[in-house]
Parts: C-alpha cells; structure tokens; sequence
C-alpha cells in the first residue's frame, strides 16, 4: 500500500502522510451534507475502522442523523459515509461506538427533539439510543431508546472495567434559565453486561461536562471533564469502580467550553485529546461560548492525570497568531481517541469547522517527540509504507 504525499487534504478519505506534522491523516469523505460533528472511533475483530459522527444541516436540525466510514483492512481510503440513523423529528448526535464482550458493535447517540418555537436549544429533551450491528458495521438494526430519562446527554463510549462492569459517562440537560451552564454529570453502571442499570451522579459537577473514564489501576477511576466556564479541564476520582465520586478540580490543562477525550494507553500513561485554548475572561462565569476551538493537542500525563509535562499539537488550524488575528483559525474540535492492539493513537475531530471529520493517527513516541522519517505505518496491515 502506498500512502500518498500531498500539501493539504482532499475529501476523499485517500490516506495520506504530513511530513510536516509527521503524522498518518485523511479527510474522511462529507458526503452530501452541510455539516460534520462529534466523531466517535472502533476498531472491530475484523481489523476494519470504523468511524462514525452525526451529518446534516447544523446541530439540532431535524436532519441530523448519525452515519458511518470504513477503512477495510488493506484499503487506502476511507469509504463513502452511510446511514445508520434515519430521523426526520429528531436531531440524532454524539455517537458512539462499543464493542460488546459477546462481539456487537453499538451504536449509542443522544436523539432529542428539533427545535421549537422561541427555543434554539432542545438538549433538555434528549434520550439515549443504541443501534447493534452483527456484521463488522455493514448493517444496523432498528433504534431502540436504552436510556429513556430525558435531558440525557452522552459522549464517551461505554468503558469495561476490570471487574467486568460497565460504566457510561453522561450529564444531564434541563430546560433551566441557566440554559446549559449548569448541566451536571454522572454514570450509568451495569453490572451485569448492560441487562440492567443504575445512575450515579457525580457530586458538585455542575457545568462539568462530558465526563471521560479512564480505570488508573483496579477500581481507581477518573473522569476528565470539560467546563462549560471555559477555564480547564475538570477532575474527579472514583476508588470504588464508580460507586462514588469526589467533586471535580481543575487539572494544569485548559479547556475552551469545547469536548475532549481521555484514554489510559498501554504504557500506563493518560492521554487526553482537547483543544489547547481557554478564555481568560470569562473564568468564573458559567455558560461561556469562545469561538476558538484549535489547536489539537495530545496530553501525556506519566501520575494520572495530575500532571501532563508532554504535550503536542496534532491540528494547527491556519496557524494564525496574535490576539487580533486568532479568530481567523476554523475551528477544529469535539476529539475522539483510541488506541488499537498495535499501539498506534488514532485521533478523530470536526475538521474546519465542521466541513467534515479530519482521522489522524500516530504513536505514543511520536506525541514524545520521536521522528518517524520518510516512511509511515499502515494503519490497516501493520506494515511500514513508503
């Protein structure tokens, strides 16, 4: 296979290779729709990646649904986006992708209601829906509600502890004055493969969204969190697999009110995926909505989220600086991250404000610094390309 050198991406899905930012990239073909947003990332036993996010005209639209690319084991390219969604009275966003013990992939994504009259924003009336698929993610089975509660807001994929328990992270919406400033998160937990569950909220969350689990060491928990004050990233430990939680502290890493994603790598290390940007002047007001969203950047935290002294940018945007010239950078946003039995780090994000979704993958080493030279890695045979 030979992955392609070219300055700049085409939307296409052809897998390239940035020398530049020494990375493994591709634009993920937009298909027919507007608007990209809030990709969610798997690696199935076929060796195939699947990448999903919700399209449409614009976030809350009635025809926002949820749809799926795939890069086939071998293949150069991302496929065409499909379907798996098919709303026309709802808003279907936020997927994720699980894959179950016994072999299913989920699909689970929030579905609230399109917009009202006098009321842009619906999340109050959002569920949780999950879709299974039994053949690599060709084809999808009906939706069903899995969380019926309204106001259920999720982003994170379920998280397989080490005593067998599945946990769920979420935050909860209400139609308040506060709009969604105060949104709280929580857990669903099941104990028993996702037969039944149970809500435990987390105290003293308020605005501390989109809580992402890692598992530290057995029974240890944190939750990486995103502040709707636009400061930083949020904190919270759990030393009971998830029974309780402690209230959220800040961590040294800054957040713009945008999403993140947390994982533990097979090193021991934490990674997390953001935007390395806040808004200073809105520390302490809750609801704050900066524009800035870029760059991409890796944390490496070596004690578990306490301190992250190696970070690197994978998204530069435009590369405009100065505080007169920042706004002039698309925003690139809401990172999913993985890593696959192989090593590698794969990163998907809103690409150019939400023109379509941008895959990036790269090793731990390469976040460290290390150089991979002129050839890459095949992402798909686990072969060097040159």
């Amino acid at each position: 296979m030979a992955i392609k050198d070219l300055p700049g991406l085409t939307p296409d899905g052809q897998i390239y290779f940035d020398h530049d930012m020494q990375v493994t990239e591709a634009m993920l073909p937009p298909g027919p729709w507007a608007t990209a947003h809030g990709p969610g990332l798997l690696k199935t036993p076929a060796g195939t990646l699947l990448c999903c996010w919700f399209a449409g005209t614009f976030e809350g639209d009635t025809d926002i649904n949820i749809v799926v690319s795939r890069l086939e084991k071998g293949a150069d390219a991302w496929s065409e986006p499909t379907y798996i969604s098919h709303n026309n009275d709802r808003s279907d966003q936020n997927p994720s992708l699980f894959l179950t013990p016994s072999g299913e992939i989920w699909a689970m994504y929030t579905s609230q209601l399109g917009r009202q009259p006098g009321k842009n924003n619906m999340q109050y009336t959002s569920v949780i829906k999950r879709q299974i698929s039994l053949d690599d993610g060709k084809t999808w089975s009906e939706p069903e509600v899995l969380f019926a509660d309204e106001g259920t807001f999720a982003r994170q994929p379920i998280q397989v502890l080490s005593n067998g328990r599945w946990i769920y992270g979420l935050w909860l919406c209400s139609d308040s004055a506060s709009g969604l400033a105060g949104d709280p998160s929580a857990f669903m937990v099941s104990d028993d493969r996702g037969a039944t569950w149970r809500r435990v909220d987390m105290p003293g969350s308020a605005g501390r969204v989109h809580p992402s689990v890692v598992e530290l060491e057995d029974g240890h928990l944190a939750a990486f969190m995103r502040s709707r004050e636009a400061d930083f990233i949020y904190r919270s430990e759990s030393s009971d697999y998830g029974d309780t939680w402690n209230v959220p502290v800040p961590t040294p890493l800054p957040n713009n009110n945008s999403g993140i994603a947390a994982l533990k790598l097979a090193s021991g290390r934490v990674a997390i995926a953001y935007n390395h940007n806040s808004a200073p002047a809105t520390y302490g007001k809750t609801g704050a909505w900066p524009a800035l969203r870029n760059p991409v950047s890796i944390a490496l935290s070596e004690d578990g989220g306490l301190t992250f002294p190696l970070i690197r940018n994978i998204e530069r945007g435009e590369g405009y600086a100065g505080e007169e010239n920042r706004y002039n950078n698309r925003q690139y946003e809401y990172p999913c991250m993985m890593q696959t039995d192989d090593g590698m780090i794969h990163v998907a994000y809103a690409y150019q404000t939400r023109r379509g979704v941008k895959w990036v993958m790269l090793s731990e080493g390469d976040v460290m610094g290390k150089v991979r030279g002129e050839g890459t890695y095949n992402p798909t045979s686990g072969e060097g390309c040159r």
